[in-house]
């Protein structure tokens, strides 16, 4: 018997004859089609209850229950490692709380210096001065901004806007030079 998982169209690489078509039929025989974490975040809760339980029997500890901001953090990120990834993040946040809670944030690499909030609930859209919902670079460049505000101009490092938005410093730079914003302005 074999199980086999991948996350390349085989059947249409059978098709293009990148995949050989004997190969893929004895594969074929009973396939399961998973979505990945990010398309299922309503499983998360419980996925992180169970493994929060064994992690913390695992390292020792008492079982810690997710506190809504910790779901909040964990629905909010993309899981490019899936399942797998929520263990070792799961796993690292037991490890990190010491048994006393998950230390979600911590295991995630989010920052909440400077104030910044972690929690990721919608909030209304941004409106214009009439009422209006803003345009989209408006509000990007609102948010850039921010951020360049709280870490007094600094892109880079630990207190720096590029970890405050989560993004690569590089991609920051790109997109202050796309809506024209100059770092150097927001340094006291």
């Amino acid at each position: 018997r074999v199980i086999a998982a991948t996350h390349a169209d085989l059947a249409a690489m059978v098709k293009t004859g990148e995949f050989r078509e004997d190969l893929w039929y004895r594969l074929a025989v009973f396939p399961l089609l998973l979505p990945p974490l990010r398309d299922r975040l309503q499983d998360i809760p419980a996925l992180v209850d169970m493994l929060a339980r064994r992690a913390a029997r695992r390292f020792g500890f008492r079982p810690r229950a997710p506190r809504a901001e910790d779901l909040a953090m964990l629905a909010a990120y993309p899981w490019p490692g899936n399942v797998r990834e929520l263990g070792s993040v799961i796993d690292r946040a037991v490890i990190l709380g010491e048994g006393r809670s998950l230390e979600i944030g911590k295991a995630l690499g989010i920052s909440t210096r400077k104030g910044l909030s972690v929690h990721r609930t919608r909030e209304p859209a941004a409106r214009t001065a009439n009422g209006e919902i803003a345009p989209l670079d408006e509000v990007i460049v609102r948010h850039l901004e921010t951020a360049l505000t709280a870490s007094r101009g600094r892109i880079e490092g630990t207190d720096g806007a590029a970890a405050m938005l989560g993004l690569n410093p590089n991609t920051l730079r790109s997109k202050l030079r796309k809506h024209g914003i100059d770092a150097r302005n927001f340094r006291n």
